[in-house]
């Protein structure tokens, strides 16, 4: 079998689970693109068997030598789930050798790493002020979505996927399952937030595809501001799958920090995320975080936990609030973007 069949084969594979919703459009796209990474080092008529432990570590280095240790991490373990895929299906007729090199990096690496890049760029993180200007520099849509980030953690394509029927604007909060884990999310939402969210859907454009009809969000072109084209080509019987990711939220972000002076390595949109998940830990109540955040709880206490108090989900957020306008009045809404 060459490398070309094999890929073929693994994409097709991950096209049913991405048609049968077990599969999210994104992690689609990104098994795409590294089995693109794979053929451009070793060719598309490279037959797999004759891969060596060599051939690997020279796409350790080139990896390196692009990308960062989390991006890294994130790409060998999809390279060897190809091939792991074609021994498993009796593709090829012996597991592939990757070599002692060609594995993602320790917890040890990961730490030297944030230390290094936060002594070269700063932390991770925004501060209040920093905040506020975006809230008070974006027009009405990026300035609900960045409301969105720090008030609950959303992150790019939570904002990019949002749908109306998750939003209560009258009673104030969110019920939205991350896309990533499938793990249910109740957010209780400031009076700046909902006020955001109001203006923004007053002034929605009608979508150019009639499934984003209840989509919150729509670009001045009437498409999602993430999104995932997939195409399907057919050449000499076979079906070649294509994908294109489209990002117009994390442009549009760094176009407002650049404006503002804001802007450093490291940071985007999805670095609100990282915030709110900061600051929210002063509340002290990291099982509450957490089940606003969406992250899965291994616990198992978690196992034995049915539901949190919505008034410990109030608690986490008004601490952000209280964080991000010190000066306002916990009962006052500050003004919304006009």
């Amino acid at each position: 079998m060459t490398l070309q069949e094999l890929c073929n084969a693994f994409v097709r594979s991950k096209r049913i689970d991405l048609d049968a919703g077990r599969l999210s459009p994104r992690t689609f796209v990104d098994y795409d693109r590294v089995c693109r990474i794979l053929l451009d080092e070793f060719g598309p008529k490279r037959l797999v068997l004759d891969l060596r432990p060599t051939d690997f570590e020279r796409l350790y280095a080139r990896l390196s030598r692009q990308c960062g240790l989390s991006t890294i991490g994130r790409e060998i373990t999809v390279m060897r789930s190809v091939f792991r895929y074609g021994w498993e299906s009796d593709l090829i007729e012996r597991p592939v050798k990757f070599g002692p090199k060609f594995k993602g990096p320790t917890k040890q690496d990961r730490r030297k790493a944030k230390a290094k890049a936060e002594h070269a760029n700063g932390q991770r993180l925004f501060t209040a002020d920093e905040i506020r200007r975006m809230i008070g520099g974006a027009d009405v849509q990026l300035g609900a979505m960045i409301l969105l980030g720090i008030n609950g953690g959303l992150g790019n394509t939570d904002v990019a996927n949002l749908p109306m029927p998750a939003l209560n604007l009258r009673t104030g909060w969110l019920d939205y399952a991350r896309g990533k884990t499938g793990i249910e999310r109740r957010i209780p939402l400031w009076p700046e937030t909902v006020a955001a969210l109001q203006a923004a859907i007053a002034k929605r454009r009608i979508p150019l595809d009639p499934t984003d009809a209840e989509i919150v969000f729509i670009t001045k072109y009437g498409q999602r501001w993430v999104r995932f084209d997939l195409t399907e080509e057919k050449h000499r019987g076979k079906r070649n799958i294509r994908s294109m990711h489209f990002n117009a939220l994390a442009n549009t972000m760094t176009k407002l920090l650049l404006k503002l002076g804001l802007k450093r390595p490291r940071l985007g949109f999805y670095t609100l995320r990282h915030t709110f998940e900061t600051i929210a830990g002063g509340s002290k109540d990291q099982v509450a975080v957490d089940a606003i955040m969406g992250h899965v709880d291994p616990s198992m206490a978690a196992e034995s936990r049915h539901g949190i108090d919505d008034s410990r989900l109030r608690a986490v957020v008004d601490h952000v609030r209280a964080w991000l306008w010190p000066a306002q009045n916990p009962s006052e809404p500050t003004s919304a973007p006009e």
